[in-house]
């Protein structure tokens, strides 16, 4: 049963992290620049050096529309994928899904925040004869033009992120819905270009009832990454990434949005709040049961 920590309400809006698994990754590279004694007080690595990292994608349930949001690396992750990042799968999208009592059937829109492996790894199964279907028959998968452009060609910088092969069946099957820019995809869930991660990486706002949810995807992977100034060795464009993380962070602290990390195991849900020159982030559920 997913309960109330890995669940919010906003207004006539739910919202529901749903864990693909997990997987480790070198801690150095997720926090970049930062000396390894201050990410290490907040990111506590194992003997390899390596974070725990969840793969985390939102259930978002407008009235009108059931939104899903990224697709973490799905039940066909190649072996080299697995091995490689110590991949762990606890409990899956689709048995996570299944747990709401929801099929692939249910969902009407993937928004994807861009097309690395993790991220949009689910968006399709491998069916009878190796070839690669919809994992969400009814859906419209939603993702920025430019995105879809460099993940079906990428540069060998990138060629080890992107796996087109599994994402062409998408266009092929007029599932593909491509934006440029902010975009409305469903009453009250909008699409807002945050570059830097990738050239057109994207959040994904949702707002009613004058509260917001923000899913920040890899523009702040986890809530350790907010009181840092730092950014991920894996960002494409660093200098982007870190004038849209301090642009975003100071909206959301003025606001007081409910923020998702595409990347945080414990906080699923958070809220900024000040503490001296510096940002914590809190548990909204917290908040709410306070």
């Amino acid at each position: 049963m997913i309960g109330p920590p890995e669940r919010i309400r906003l207004g006539a809006i739910e919202i529901v992290r749903l864990l693909d698994g997990t997987i480790r990754v070198d801690g150095g590279a997720m926090f970049g620049v930062v000396p390894r004694a201050l990410w290490a007080a907040k990111a506590s690595p194992d003997r390899e050096n390596r974070v725990t990292l969840a793969l985390n994608c939102y259930l978002v349930r407008t009235p009108a529309a059931t939104v899903l949001l990224d697709t973490g690396v799905g039940a066909d992750i190649a072996r080299r994928h697995a091995d490689f990042y110590s991949y762990e799968r606890r409990p899956g999208l689709l048995p996570a899904l299944a747990e709401l009592g929801l099929g692939p059937d249910a969902i009407d829109v993937v928004v994807n925040s861009h097309l690395h492996f993790d991220h949009c790894g689910g968006n399709t199964t491998k069916a009878a004869g190796g070839t690669w279907a919809p994992t969400f028959p009814r859906a419209r998968y939603v993702v920025q033009r430019g995105e879809w452009e460099q993940a079906q060609k990428p540069v060998e910088r990138d060629r080890p992120s992107y796996l087109p092969a599994r994402l062409t069946p998408l266009a092929e099957d007029g599932r593909l819905h491509l934006v440029e820019g902010d975009t409305d995809v469903a009453e009250g869930v909008e699409t807002v270009l945050v570059a830097g991660h990738t050239a057109f990486h994207q959040g994904i706002k949702v707002s009613s009832d004058g509260q917001t949810f923000f899913y920040l995807a890899d523009a702040v992977p986890t809530a350790a990454h907010v009181g840092l100034d730092s950014i991920m060795s894996f960002d494409l464009y660093p200098v982007d990434t870190f004038n849209a993380k301090k642009l975003l962070l100071a909206r959301a602290e003025a606001e007081d949005w409910v923020l998702g990390f595409s990347h945080d195991l414990a906080t699923p849900f958070g809220r900024l709040r000040r503490a001296g020159k510096r940002l914590e982030v809190v548990s909204a559920v917290a908040l709410e049961n306070d």
